[in-house]
């Protein structure tokens, strides 16, 4: 396996891990057949290293076998030595009469089918909760007291049932999918783009066949690459026709796939039809076990020794199927769905020599790496890696931001949790402890672990879950005064923590472009092209980007300058010609501002809006005052993609507590914070230094800048 496909792979897990550390929910987009599986199994094994008390369940959300097929993946991975902190377990219910569904709970990693988790099935019946219940229940109660992290594979499918349990059970949830979900929030945290993916050979670059062309140009161009197939790469390929569902199925085939089969020229090829029925499933070959389930035939078709050349199919094999072999798609049904279209696509990319790839010819590894594909063009938005200029330190000692976070209840200098709890007045009514231990799993992690540091028996945990609710209102009450709870973040040695820019992050391209060249960041393809998130954002990247020109004292412009290019080893000395090395070479002055890009970036501030919250904002600058800004772009114009987004009341609650968390945050760090807001083609720049607010116009904004 080529370096640049391991190092590609262990990178997503690093960053993965990183992301894990800052929120509950993330979601890692990697394309079909660049080995999600692996690098699932790689992030549960670094986790459960260094943390014994997380249990993964890897709930499977597409149709078929897939629990299975990452189960024994896990094993395999497991007995090869490569992952050994993995316990798998795959949780089923074949269970006889009245006989119920017990779990066990001895192993770290659970693999639970779609099916299982269904309202109404076994699983459901009181084995699934109870199964979590003695997982996560403290210790007190006879629990593991252990955290569930969740991992939805094929996220991009719905699990309402998982869902409406989440925040109950599971500490932190992973989707992971090639085609997230969008619209249920589902955006990539990590990617491996398909660029990536496509340059370090883990998936087949995709050479679409022109419009015109029949199923029948598909079949000719099968039967010329087959024998090369074989002889250069010792596999048997396989090309995959998907048909249309239901009704128009049946026309497809007898009118346009099987016609073209049964020419006397293609009498040597040997198809099978794959239906969602086993009793429809029909093929040419000697193999004709009418009666066997579909994951039988699939089995069958899967091998790379195996001899079905053309596999025909409706839907059953969107996801979740492993066929390195395939290397052709033809899709004669017409389809309204780009998500799907990438999944079906995902089945003809996987590259079938990945692990011995560098030991083949030039010729078989093109051969490899090409797949072949009509009726299919899926969009995908490209996404572009950055980092910073040539001796990112020369930056990142520049831009030196302080953070804030907010303090629990427990900080506050008047209040003991004890004396409060021994205050109230006994409760008339009494849950259970089931119901009791759900409401504080739903509380936020102030609360919870508020709890574990009081609860040193079960009659303190009893006491402090009876009166939850007037702890979270007395917690709430002091966050939400920020002038309480707010603090600057500091080490384990009391000393203030900087953050900085990431060396290296990735922007998805929304378009909204601006040409850039003397900002922090730089492409990693050269190009200085920069996409921004809404329009909005790429107006205030223009004004700022015109700061640039303003100059304000002896030829310093508004935004400071600094020398960019490589260190010089020699600076200082005088070189063969008697001139002194300059301290860069190759110097270029770039200017002190960026976006900050969130992939990586530590520079956030709290703000508490039902639960704790992190604001990242859009941009960061320094002038050349050296006073710190900081930008959070909003605007109130209805886009497209978010047409009643600001008649929400959630919306406006969310700026008011912005305003409140940035004018604290001026007061404690001394930074400069800022929250303009585009309405029509107005700015209303609200400002908020050292504790103070005010609103500005744009040309108020840009005299400020120019002044000390």
């Amino acid at each position: 396996m080529l370096k640049e496909a391991i190092d590609l792979q262990t990178n997503a897990v690093n960053k993965i891990l990183e992301v894990m550390k800052l929120k509950k929910e993330i979601t890692f987009k990697a394309p079909t057949g660049s080995g999600k599986t692996y690098m699932m199994a790689s992030f549960m094994d670094e986790t459960l290293a260094s943390n014994k008390d997380v249990v993964f369940l890897v709930s499977t959300l597409s149709k078929g076998n897939l629990a299975e097929q990452n189960y024994n993946k896990f094993l395999e991975y497991s007995s090869n030595g490569d992952f050994s902190n993995l316990n798998s377990y795959l949780i089923n219910t074949d269970i006889s009469g009245e006989e119920g569904v017990h779990i066990p709970v001895d192993y770290n990693v659970y693999l639970l089918p779609r099916d299982l988790y269904k309202a109404g099935g076994k699983l459901m019946q009181g084995a699934m909760e109870s199964f979590l219940n003695t997982v996560t229940f403290p210790n007190i109660f006879g629990g593991l007291d252990k955290k569930i992290y969740l991992i939805k594979d094929e996220s991009h499918i719905a699990t309402r049932n998982l869902d409406s349990i989440s925040e109950e059970y599971f500490d932190k949830i992973i989707n992971v999918s090639a085609t997230p979900n969008l619209k249920r929030g589902q955006l990539p945290d990590v990617e491996i783009t398909d660029e990536e993916a496509v340059s370090a050979k883990l998936i087949k670059r995709v050479e679409h066949g022109d419009d015109n062309d029949t199923i029948g140009d598909a079949i000719n161009k099968f039967e010329e690459i087959k024998d090369s197939y074989r002889n250069l790469l010792g596999v048997n390929p396989c090309l995959i026709i998907q048909i249309s569902n239901k009704d128009k199925a049946d026309y497809e085939l007898n009118n346009v796939i099987f016609p073209e089969l049964n020419k006397p020229e293609h009498n040597d090829l040997k198809w099978m039809l794959i239906v969602d029925k086993d009793k429809d499933c029909d093929t040419n070959d000697v193999f004709k076990a009418k009666k066997m389930p579909v994951n039988k035939w699939k089995d069958y078709a899967k091998s790379n020794t195996s001899t079905i050349d053309v596999i025909i199919f409706k839907m059953v094999i969107s996801e979740g199927w492993d066929i390195p072999r395939a290397c052709m798609l033809y899709q004669v049904r017409d389809t309204q769905s780009k998500q799907l279209d990438e999944q079906v696509m995902g089945r003809v990319r996987r590259n079938p020599r990945l692990l011995d790839f560098e030991d083949l010819s030039t010729e078989a590894q093109k051969l490899a790496t090409t797949a072949w594909v009509w009726g299919l063009v899926p969009s995908r938005k490209k996404h572009f890696g950055v980092k910073l200029w040539d001796e990112p330190s020369d930056i990142t000692e520049q831009i030196k931001i302080k953070t804030t976070r907010l303090k629990p209840l427990t900080h506050k200098t008047d209040f003991n949790l004890s004396d409060f709890v021994d205050k109230q007045l006994p409760s008339t009514t009494y849950n259970d402890i089931f119901s009791m231990y759900k409401k504080l799993k739903k509380s936020d992690d102030h609360i919870k672990n508020m709890c574990y540091k009081y609860s040193s028996s079960y009659e303190k945990w009893f006491k402090f879950n009876a009166n939850l609710e007037k702890i979270t209102i007395e917690n709430n009450k002091y966050i939400c005064n920020y002038n309480e709870s707010m603090e600057i973040l500091r080490d384990s040695d009391d000393r203030i923590e900087y953050k900085s820019p990431p060396i290296l992050s990735s922007y998805m391209d929304n378009g909204n472009y601006i040409n850039i060249n003397d900002w922090i960041w730089k492409r990693t393809d050269g190009n200085d092209k920069f996409s921004f998130d809404s329009d909005a954002e790429r107006e205030w990247a223009s004004i700022i980007k015109d700061l640039c020109s303003i100059e304000v004292f002896s030829g310093e412009r508004a935004i400071k300058r600094i020398d960019s290019g490589k260190n010089n080893p020699n600076a200082g000395k005088v070189d063969l010609f008697g001139e002194i090395e300059p301290a860069k070479i190759n110097p270029t002055k770039k200017f002190l501002w960026g976006k900050n890009y969130l992939p990586s970036s530590e520079i956030n501030f709290e703000y508490y809006l039902e639960g704790l919250k992190k604001s990242y904002p859009d941009f960061i600058m320094k002038d050349s005052f050296n006073r710190i800004h900081i930008f959070e772009v909003k605007s109130l114009n209805v886009s497209s993609s978010m047409p009643h987004a600001f008649d929400s009341q959630k919306y406006k609650e969310k700026m008011e507590e912005l305003k409140k968390c940035y004018k604290q945050a001026s007061l404690l760090t001394g930074h400069i914070f800022y929250l303009p807001i585009l309405k029509e083609d107005v700015w209303y720049i609200n400002q908020f230094h050292n504790g103070g607010e005010k609103t500005l116009t744009k040309e108020q904004f840009v005299s400020f800048i120019k002044t000390n």
